[in-house]
């Protein structure tokens, strides 16, 4: 039997429409967790959406709606795209959920012992919900650079979560790797950043401030702040704490991140852990963003890409090709559309999509469709394997062309249509070309293994067409050539304009 692990991602919030970067948490968890599975093992895989805080009040005020009913035709359009990119999640938090609220409002009880009032002065940005020092704020010159607007500067009695008294608990976990901060250039960040010590937190703010919230118990005028709401949800969905299940999958073996929310991963949920008495994640897997073009996404500059045009135009497969093999899983990746269309046609379409047809086509014309018996391919799994251990999916994807492309070398160099020709003249022309082409094969089927978790639909395919020991073929082609923003070169012609 296989052990229980569970992954989890970030909960977007749901004032905007969802992006790329909700697409490569959903796209790297999902990967992690069908390589679990193929390797039988029982994952849990948590998705949500963040449903409270100032941004989506003001949002669902300018709509003319309270602010659930906002959320209820918000959150939808991210529920779409997690199932769009083919994320097979078992379990769905909103942070509106009766359980939910219940669960954290038992948090901050038990969590009393570390939580007392304080006075905050400082700077505040709505953007992020987060409050930034002085030193922040001046080097920026008081404007957040991710939102193009002022800070404000705020003064306001709040409720603080003394942080700060499990900065060597949380420092002692990271250096020793019970809680793994990968890429390791992330958690040498993220040490440097605590090394005066881990900062005590606001984790509540004034009703009058912030009115759609968690009610902060016994005490009507403040409302809890929405970071300590949001990361609870990792627990809470696995019925933390009244169903004792949760003890079944928590410690989570990986808790996906984007590199701007590892300050609150790393420095605010430890220590909410810890101070429930809770163990701390296994691992945390940082990625990067993704940029067009070298430059950040941003909707000013008018370069935003949005995952669902890709996946309509050219299949989910394709999507999922090129952000898990030429977007690294643990650093930052760049996006044009003619890098995905050329990765499309030549990776796709030819390296892998002309191998298969040209494979099948060979045993249905030389053999009546029938395979021989096909033998385990001999290709090395050891760095695919480590690859996938250590979470370098790009890697490990890397390591399936190189079999890729090795078959294509060998029947280049073997040329099976040869030795089909010399089947009337030479004994031993049919044995030998029945043995190259069950090679093919066999090394055919070791990649749609090893595809399953980056490419399911393709992988199925593969596996249809070639393991029963006939042909089975649908007829279409794998990854039909597709020309919108690249020049076709069957034409003289320009691309067309989306």
């Amino acid at each position: 039997m296989g052990k229980n692990l569970y992954i989890t991602t970030a909960i977007p919030y749901v004032n905007a429409k969802p992006h790329i970067g909700n697409a490569l948490d959903y796209l790297i968890a999902d990967i992690w967790s069908r390589y679990q599975k193929q390797n039988g093992h029982q994952v849990r895989f948590q998705v949500g959406t963040d449903e409270h805080g100032n941004k989506i009040a003001a949002k669902a005020a300018e709509q003319g709606l309270d602010p659930k009913s906002y959320t209820d035709q918000t959150h939808i359009a991210f529920k779409d795209l997690m199932t769009k990119v083919g994320a097979e999640y078992t379990d769905f938090v909103r942070t509106t959920d009766d359980h939910h609220v219940a669960a954290v409002q038992w948090i901050w009880q038990k969590l009393q012992p570390y939580i007392y009032k304080g006075t905050y002065e400082g700077w505040y940005c709505i953007g992020h919900e987060a409050f930034f020092t002085d030193k922040e704020v001046d080097a920026t010159g008081g404007i957040c650079p991710d939102h193009q607007k002022p800070y404000e500067h705020v003064s306001e009695e709040n409720y603080y979560l003394k942080a700060s008294a499990f900065t060597d608990k949380v420092r002692e976990a990271i250096e020793h790797n019970r809680m793994q901060i990968v890429p390791e250039f992330r958690k040498k960040e993220f040490l440097e950043l605590i090394k005066d010590g881990i900062r005590d937190v606001s984790i509540s703010r004034p009703r009058k401030n912030l009115s759609w919230g968690i009610p902060v118990p016994n005490d009507p005028d403040q409302v809890m702040y929405v970071w300590l709401d949001a990361l609870a949800n990792y627990i809470t969905v696995l019925g933390y704490p009244d169903n004792e299940q949760w003890r079944d999958y928590w410690p989570a073996e990986v808790q996906v991140v984007g590199k701007d929310i590892l300050r609150f991963h790393a420095g605010i949920w430890p220590p909410m852990l810890l101070a429930l008495d809770v163990p701390l994640p296994k691992k945390l897997l940082v990625h990067g963003f993704v940029n067009v073009q070298g430059a950040k996404m941003s909707k000013s500059v008018g370069n935003v890409v949005d995952p669902n045009e890709i996946i309509d135009q050219y299949g989910l497969d394709a999507f999922r090709y090129f952000f898990s093999r030429h977007i690294p899983t643990l650093d930052d990746g760049d996006f044009t559309w003619e890098k995905f269309e050329n990765a499309y046609n030549n990776e796709l379409g030819n390296d892998l999509g002309n191998l298969v047809q040209r494979v099948s086509s060979m045993v249905t014309r030389y053999q009546s469709g029938v395979i021989g018996d096909a033998p385990q391919s001999e290709h090395d799994m050891k760095p695919y394997r480590d690859a996938m251990t250590s979470l370098n999916f790009n890697e490990a994807i890397d390591e399936v062309w190189v079999t890729i492309r090795s078959l294509n070398q060998y029947l280049e160099s073997v040329k099976p249509w040869e030795i089909a020709k010399k089947r009337d003249s030479d004994p031993e022309a049919e044995a030998h070309l029945s043995e190259v082409l069950a090679q093919a094969v066999g090394s055919l089927l070791q990649i749609g293994d090893l595809l399953v978790p980056f490419m399911p639909n393709a992988a199925k395919r593969i596996q249809t067409m070639f393991e029963t020991g006939v042909i089975r073929d649908d007829g279409g082609m794998l990854f039909p050539k597709v020309y919108i923003h690249t020049p076709d070169p069957r034409a003289n012609h320009t691309p067309r304009e989306k």
